[in-house]
């Protein structure tokens, strides 16, 4: 059996899709599911993308993805990568691809000399926990996560 990983490409947006469309089933959010591939193909392959996309193929099907993009410490006075979403298809789990994915990742972090990589994971997501903290995750107890989103959004811009 063979993995291999990268750069998602244009024709991967409906699998992107299908993968994202996935992963918020699993959360329970499906129903916040508003991209499509178009919006999807813009963001990752238009002319100035601002978010990035690597594959996970198991002979040669595709088994996972990570989207990520560049942040900022103001702290330590360089960009991070934040990891939006890390998803592998059920049949494909157990086989080493979402540590793999990390792993180019955090390859990609030292390579860049970035100074962090993160992510959120639910707090009831048990499994994907326990993974995190066996490739030595911490958890950032301490901060809270705050968003402005929809008619609060709007209103706040109006202001």
């Amino acid at each position: 059996m063979s993995l291999i990983l990268r750069p998602a490409q244009l024709s991967d947006a409906p699998t992107i899709l299908a993968f994202i469309q996935a992963l918020a089933a699993y959360e329970k959010l499906a129903h916040e599911v508003r991209a499509t591939e178009e919006d999807l193909a813009a963001a990752l392959f238009g002319p100035h993308p601002r978010v990035f996309a690597d594959m996970a193929e198991w002979d040669g099907e595709p088994a996972g993805f990570a989207l990520w993009f560049y942040n900022f410490s103001t702290f330590r006075g360089r960009h991070g990568l934040y990891l939006e979403d890390l998803f592998v298809r059920p049949e494909f789990r157990s086989k080493g691809i979402g540590k793999s994915l990390l792993q180019h990742l955090a390859r990609r972090c030292v390579a860049e000399g970035l100074a962090r990589l993160e992510w959120w994971v639910l707090d009831w997501n048990e499994p994907a926990l326990r993974f995190y903290r066996s490739i030595g995750a911490l958890p950032m107890d301490e901060w809270t996560v705050q968003r402005v989103t929809g008619d609060a959004l709007a209103r706040l811009a109006a202001e």
